[in-house]
């Protein structure tokens, strides 16, 4: 029993800093656009498409045989 003193404010404590948090994340605009993330990997973005879009690097030629 003695221990329920104890963890009944500690809980209060934390679930005060976690609201305390989520009200800080909302009001900083973490939750404002939550599919541009998802969408920046599947459409090129159009800065991208005017300079003619990412440029691919080929890779090396193999290195010749040296044991022939």
């Amino acid at each position: 029993m003695d221990s329920i003193y104890v963890l009944i404010p500690v809980t209060v404590l934390l679930l005060g800093i976690a609201v305390a948090a989520y009200l800080w994340s909302v009001s900083s605009g973490q939750f404002d656009d939550l599919d541009k993330a998802a969408r920046s990997i599947l459409f090129e973005d159009e800065e991208d498409s005017a300079r003619g879009g990412p440029q691919r690097v080929k890779p090396p030629p193999p290195a010749p045989d040296e044991g022939d």
